[in-house]
């Protein structure tokens, strides 16, 4: 039958599905293999840092072909000439998460690509309808990496956005790595689910190998929203955002004790030492909790199409009951 909603229609694209704009992991293979699969590609452009954009962008247009696509910020850490560059490479979207969307918006705006705000809570959302989102994307605290300290699960978050922003779609992403929960987004009111996870274990993520395989083997209980990581790494993520993430050694000695963690430039090196030792992996392995529901390695473009029947016959079977 098809999943035709406002998403779909505003992007002419097949599926109520968009790939999260993981920063470093969602790269050009990903998000074009997203995209040609049927759903809107993000590209995880993070801080907009040139070097990787010069790098990713070429492989984007080369296997993308005309497929619409989009690029991600980390609206915290880029400034107006990110925005600039990004524009120059005529996206259908871009997408504004993680700080105040507000010196941005009109730019993309005024530019003509669908302005994609993501929002941790309801002041964020208002704020993201004010200035004018075309696409809003509740994030619950399921989600891995990062989110809201205090933010709220995507169960009663999403139909709250959703009665709030209407009539500009909602996204629901957090927690969602199979049909049913494309489905559930659907049910709640969204128009599509935008997911992270279950992407970070396809064949064409910027991941490690080892981090792939982590995930495949991982359970919900395992992950953890903390900043532990952030500290020890030397992040400058704001301290409101917490990351979730499966288990890590560094994490489990220094839970609850992270005033002493950024005190101690000691154990911060030691941090360092161990990655460069390959004593720990080199990144953080985000994770949402819905990661028990992943099981295999599939290409990005394929996996789209599987959300999209299962999502279908979730939906059919529920009608049936």
């Amino acid at each position: 039958m098809g999943l035709s909603t406002s998403f779909t229609e505003l992007f002419g694209v097949e599926h109520p599905i968009a790939l999260a704009p993981m920063g470093g992991s969602a790269g050009g293979a990903l998000t074009a293999a997203v995209s040609r699969g049927g759903g809107l590609g993000l590209l995880g452009s993070g801080n907009g840092d040139r070097d990787w954009l010069a790098r990713e962008l070429p492989v984007l247009a080369a296997e993308g072909a005309q497929k619409p696509w989009g690029i991600g910020f980390q609206t915290w850490a880029i400034d107006a000439d990110a925005i600039a560059r990004a524009l120059e490479h005529e996206p259908a979207a871009v997408m504004l998460s993680f700080g105040d969307p507000g010196p941005f918006a009109k730019r993309v705006r005024d530019a003509g690509p669908a302005l994609i705000i993501q929002v941790t809570d309801l002041e964020e959302a208002r704020r993201a309808v004010d200035l004018g989102a075309d696409v809003i994307v509740a994030q619950g605290t399921e989600a891995g990496g990062h989110g809201a300290r205090r933010g709220r699960s995507t169960l009663p978050f999403v139909p709250v956005v959703a009665d709030l922003a209407a009539p500009v779609p909602v996204l629901a992403a957090g927690g969602i790595a199979d049909g049913r929960g494309v489905a559930a987004a659907l049910a709640l009111g969204a128009a599509g689910a935008l997911l992270g996870t279950r992407f970070q274990a396809t064949a064409e993520a910027l991941v490690d190998p080892a981090t792939a395989r982590a995930i495949v083997a991982g359970h919900g209980e395992d992950t953890e929203r903390n900043r532990v990581l952030d500290i020890a790494r030397g992040s400058r993520w704001p301290a409101r955002y917490t990351a979730r993430t499966l288990g890590h050694p560094f994490l489990d000695a220094w839970r609850g004790r992270e005033d002493e963690l950024a005190a101690a430039p000691q154990a911060r090196d030691a941090y360092r030492d161990a990655v460069a030792g390959g004593r720990i992996p080199a990144l953080p392995r985000w994770a949402g909790e819905g990661v028990d529901l992943i099981d295999d390695l599939p290409s990005a473009a394929d996996l789209v199409g599987t959300l999209a029947a299962g999502a279908e016959e979730a939906l059919t079977r529920a009608g049936r009951r």
